[in-house]
């Protein structure tokens, strides 16, 4: 049987992202870190990785899409989008954690990782992982929850409850982490050698995106375009707005 073909989608930051994911090999990646709305860029990156490639929309098996945390805009962008194609075109949509993409790019293969993305306001959105023997090749299974908050949480967190063993931390941004850690650094902290360690992966998520994409396919965790949705965490700047209008 010849591999899935993967078009996957990443609209969660500046750093967004496309790639086409045959099996597991990436076969094509656009990125650009950019301040142009995603709105007039993915499509254009998007015909270009086409034409590339020698491929049409109607040659994918499977649409695979970053559905957070991130930025509002950018997320509702990638959703529509996907949701559309599947729609059109009669695929299956696998949506994936932007926090999961970050984290299965560990090289450490730690038992736990912690992923960590900016998530702006002076905030972090940060998740822990852990290597489930019951998943196949040692896949990562969220512990918890995602969440989003002060840096100074993050820390209070890894001075606590991730305190139970090696812990490696996996981020795009590793010099905003370090220097949160600095920064919160107390004589109960937990010391910078032998219990974790900072790793930097990249911002092009995409790629990642699409293996996960597949994975969760595999797992039957599949969506329609009815049922996908963002997983924004925190609400936005309009929800906040309307509950202290309204005083709820």
């Amino acid at each position: 049987m010849r591999s899935v073909l993967i078009l996957a989608v990443d609209t969660s930051s500046p750093a967004g992202s496309l790639a086409v994911v045959k099996g597991t090999r990436t076969i094509g990646t656009v990125a650009a870190w950019t301040a142009e709305l995603y709105s007039s860029r993915m499509f254009r990156q998007l015909e270009f990785l086409l034409r590339e490639l020698s491929l049409r929309m109607d040659d994918f098996d499977l649409f695979t899409v970053a559905n957070g945390p991130g930025s509002f805009t950018g997320l509702r962008v990638g959703l529509t989008a996907v949701k559309g194609w599947a729609e059109v075109y009669g695929k299956p949509i696998a949506a994936v954690s932007t926090l999961e993409a970050v984290a299965v790019q560990s090289p450490s293969g730690a038992a736990r990782v912690v992923s960590v993305l900016d998530a702006r306001r002076g905030q972090l959105y940060f998740a822990l992982y852990h290597r489930a023997t019951s998943l196949t090749n040692g896949a990562l299974a969220l512990e918890g929850r995602e969440q989003v908050g002060a840096p100074a949480e993050l820390f209070r967190q890894l001075e606590s409850g991730l305190g139970n063993g090696d812990v490696t931390i996996a981020t795009p941004v590793p010099e905003l982490v370090d220097v949160t850690l600095s920064r919160c650094e107390t004589g109960r902290a937990i010391p910078r050698q032998g219990r974790f360690r900072i790793e930097q992966v990249s911002s092009t998520l995409a790629p990642y995106i699409g293996r996960l994409g597949l994975s969760h396919a595999a797992q039957g965790r599949l969506t329609d375009p009815l049922q996908l949705d963002a997983n924004y965490i925190r609400p936005s700047d309009a929800e906040v707005r309307w509950k202290v209008s309204t005083g709820s």
